[in-house]
């Protein structure tokens, strides 16, 4: 499943989302500039390696990508839902949240992975504590949201508690799939950093969102 987009408008311009998509925009460019040698030495460096961490990464990380699918992807969620949690939350908390999704999510996979040598990157884990909290948020909001089937792909509205409910729910059974098999070591999704993030989200937004006398959307 797809999002493509909301029904909410945000109410203010969301400075910090379009600023965030930005500076990954900029890091994914430097990254395409680096060589095939240079870039895996980069990525080793500014990357989460559970086996040789360093604290700094678990900023650095979360700009870094591994593929136009994996931008593009996260970019896209990134815009569908932070703009109404940046509503929210505010514009300086926003980017405190996101800061710290990102880095409770990257310290998940540790958690999971400890002994691992593979740099983990990717914006991820801290776009699943946004869709985190916007499943709180806007529970009854609608997302247009594009089915591919076998042969049609459908188009149709979900409610958001449906779509990132089963969204988390992938999630949490891939990396228990990927933990039951100890196949810890192959690279590919970071699952529990999504589950990490997500979990954070939900429980972090209550902390950063700004108290409003109507809940409209709730």
């Amino acid at each position: 499943m797809i999002p493509l987009r909301d029904v909410i408008p945000s109410r203010t311009t969301p400075y910090i989302t379009v600023t965030i998509i930005l500076l990954n925009t900029v890091a994914w460019v430097y990254e395409l500039s680096l060589s095939d040698v240079v870039l895996p030495v980069f990525l080793q460096v500014y990357g989460v390696v559970p086996g040789d961490f360093r604290p700094a990464s678990l900023v650095s990380s979360m700009f870094l990508h591994g593929g136009w699918l994996h931008f593009i992807g996260n970019m896209w969620y990134l815009w569908i839902f932070g703009d109404n949690v940046e509503d929210r939350l505010g514009h300086g908390r926003f980017m405190a949240f996101y800061l710290l999704c990102g880095a409770g999510a990257a310290l998940g996979h540790i958690a999971m992975e400890p002994t691992s040598l593979l740099p983990t990157i990717g914006a991820s884990g801290a776009i699943a504590g946004v869709m985190g909290a916007y499943f709180v948020l806007y529970p009854r909001s609608r997302v247009l949201t594009l089915i591919p089937l076998i042969i049609i792909w459908e188009i149709i509205e979900l409610p958001a508690i449906l779509l990132l409910g089963f969204w988390f729910l992938m999630q949490l059974f891939s990396a228990g799939a990927i933990a039951t098999t100890a196949s810890t070591q192959g690279g590919g999704v970071a699952f529990a950093a999504h589950v990490a993030g997500f979990v954070l989200g939900i429980v972090g937004v209550f902390v950063f969102r700004k108290r409003q006398r109507s809940e409209r959307w709730l």
